[in-house]
């Protein structure tokens, strides 16, 4: 199992992130969590050191992929892999995230191992890490 130190949890479902936790919680890892892609700037101009952001879409005041579009042009944040997680499956949706620099798509609900998988590709850097991952 690879390192993975700090993660940046991004939705405004706190459920979801008690899910995330647990799913993390092999990592031992330090996570911080936000309710929408404005937090997470404000956070992430506080503490730029994660080593990866799991991301929803569907968020009130900053979606998911507004806050990739304005992180992605700052060079302090454009190596930090990010996951998309998100209820939206639709194929534009999938495309976008991934041009503006998702690691990976998981369509919810999905099972854990599915985003265990995912995480220990962006972590140790192999590829593919730009597949879309799609629940049964």
């Amino acid at each position: 199992m690879s390192i993975l130190n700090k993660v940046l949890i991004v939705d405004d479902s706190q459920l979801i992130h008690s899910m995330y936790k647990l799913v993390l919680g092999r990592y031992n890892c330090r996570i911080v969590d936000v309710m929408n892609g404005l937090e997470a700037i404000d956070t992430l101009s506080r503490e730029n050191d994660f080593d990866l952001i799991l991301l929803d879409i569907n968020m009130p005041v900053m979606n998911g992929l507004q806050f990739m579009e304005k992180i992605k042009k700052e060079n302090l944040y454009r190596h930090i892999p990010i996951i998309v997680i998100s209820t939206e499956g639709k194929e534009e949706d999938t495309l976008r995230a991934l041009k503006l620099g998702a690691w990976g798509y998981v369509v919810k609900p999905f099972k854990p191992h599915m985003l265990y998988e995912l995480i220990e590709k962006v972590v140790a850097r192999k590829p593919p890490y730009l597949s879309t991952v799609k629940s049964i």
